[in-house]
């Protein structure tokens, strides 16, 4: 029994959680957005704290910083278990595409987009190499300035405020918008949207599926906007539990004399050196440990000696 206690006991992989933070704030086209700052050092602050292995906050970032971030990025979470963006700051629709705007985006016509925004496919691409869950979070869907000035080549009907829906190619990929597709989502007149302050509520509670926590997400903003705003998740996972933070560990058990006493009894009974190595991996210190050890070395001796005999 204690041979196969033991074995049970072997150390498991610890997963590899990485994650992109990215608040863009300071728009130099239109006026700035004052939460998104403040929502995307949070949400840095509680992956970190939560013991994401990788946490890479970035602010403000241009059209070429945001693809360089978005590089680079890939690379981390090409051997990552759990990889994460988060994204706060302005998107748009453009014919049933998502763009994310950055900082220096003019968006004078509706067709800049393609130069001047990031699609929502390429923040995608970048944790296709995540093996377990691959988790898209946008707070983009904030009344848009940039519509008003723009001039349309399209049809009116193809630019709009919010994201369209959208289906992830890759498995257990979710995408969370902060409010269903077409509809818009409020900046917040506290330190933190809506949305986020919903996030950073729930989603990093131990051991709690992503999905139950995106379900309390909704909860609680559909509750603080009294119905005017309602987060929505696309994509799908398994049917197992998958966690952004594992659950606790339970506390080891308490070893009394009398466990000791008896664990050593059990491979003094069985009288082989596996027997004492299993014992000295449960119970490494401490007087029985130096008895295991004194009996390992007296069975090698034996072993020496019968094999000269021989």
């Amino acid at each position: 029994m204690l041979v196969a206690v033991a074995a049970a006991a072997g150390p498991a992989r610890a997963e590899k959680r990485v994650a992109l933070v990215i608040g863009n704030s300071g728009y130099r086209s239109v006026p700035s957005l004052p939460n998104t700052a403040n929502d995307a050092r949070a949400m840095a602050a509680l992956l970190r704290n939560s013991g994401f292995d990788v946490v890479q906050p970035r602010h403000d970032l241009g059209v070429l910083d945001f693809k360089r971030a978005l590089r680079e990025f890939m690379g981390v979470a090409r051997d990552a278990d759990i990889a994460v963006v988060y994204y706060a700051g302005h998107g748009v629709e453009v014919k049933g595409g998502n763009y994310l705007i950055p900082v220096d985006a003019k968006l004078a016509r509706d067709y800049d987009v393609e130069d001047e925004a990031i699609p929502l496919e390429r923040v995608m691409w970048s944790i296709e190499g995540a093996r377990v869950l691959r988790l898209v979070i946008l707070d983009a869907c904030r009344d848009n300035p940039f519509l008003g000035k723009m001039q349309r080549t399209v049809s009116m009907r193809a630019v709009v405020n919010g994201l369209a829906t959208v289906e992830p190619a890759a498995g257990n990929t979710l995408v969370a918008f902060a409010a269903k597709a077409g509809s818009v989502a409020a900046d917040g007149v506290g330190r933190h949207s809506p949305f986020t302050a919903a996030l950073l509520n729930h989603i990093a509670e131990p051991g709690l599926d992503v999905r139950l926590a995106f379900g309390r997400v909704r909860d609680e903003v559909l509750r603080e906007t009294g119905g005017a705003q309602e987060p929505f998740v696309y994509g799908s996972l398994g049917g197992t539990t998958v966690a952004l933070v594992p659950a606790a560990k339970p506390a080891a058990p308490v070893v009394t004399a009398q466990d000791l006493q008896r664990d050593y009894e059990l491979a003094e009974r069985v009288g082989t050196v596996a027997a004492f190595e299993t014992f000295l991996a449960r119970h490494g210190s401490g007087f029985y440990a130096e008895l295991a050890r004194a009996q390992i070395a007296k069975l090698g001796e034996r072993a020496g000696q019968g094999a000269v005999a021989a």
